[in-house]
């Protein structure tokens, strides 16, 4: 049990090389770079969504304008 603790300290406390840090780095920015095209995706279909939204609305009301005119006369 010590001697399993005293591997992990080593491990935890051992200095990396650049070529790990900029590995390390580079896993990160990889990670950042699939939020951001998620984020990207899903603004990108609230976008589609709403313009969908008003299309749909402002037929309804040119509709219902239209009824409202025949009514009218």
């Amino acid at each position: 049990m010590v001697r399993e603790s005293m591997e992990f300290l080593k491990v935890m406390f051992k200095r990396i090389t650049p070529l790990q840090a900029i590995a390390n780095e580079l896993a990160e920015a990889e990670m950042e770079l699939l939020k951001a095209e998620t984020g990207v995706e899903y603004a990108a279909a609230l976008v589609t969504y709403n313009k969908n939204r008003v299309k749909r609305l402002k037929a309804y009301m040119a509709e219902i304008n239209k009824g409202d005119e025949h009514a009218g006369n």
